[in-house]
């Protein structure tokens, strides 16, 4: 199950990126970014950017290649961000 403070964290990121036939509600931990909330590759980019600037992580490229959902992107914040 997603950590709720980062699906929240998530969304806010997220948001501005969304185009405009999208409503926020649709963001689900489940949805993929460029299938179903239909981001463009850019725009994935500068979440991804967000990301790593809001939770002080660096995200690779391999990583963020396996990114394509919410869900994903919130697995990956939690595996950065895990205490050692």
């Amino acid at each position: 199950m997603a950590h709720p403070d980062h699906f929240r964290q998530l969304l806010e990121i997220v948001k501005p990126y969304l185009p405009k036939e999208v409503d926020v509600s649709a963001i689900k931990p489940e949805s993929r970014f460029i299938d179903d909330l239909n981001i463009n590759s850019s725009h994935l980019v500068d979440i991804v950017l967000d990301v790593e600037d809001r939770y002080d992580i660096r995200v690779e490229d391999t990583e963020m290649e396996e990114m394509r959902s919410v869900a994903d992107a919130i697995n990956l914040v939690r595996k950065k961000t895990k205490p050692s």
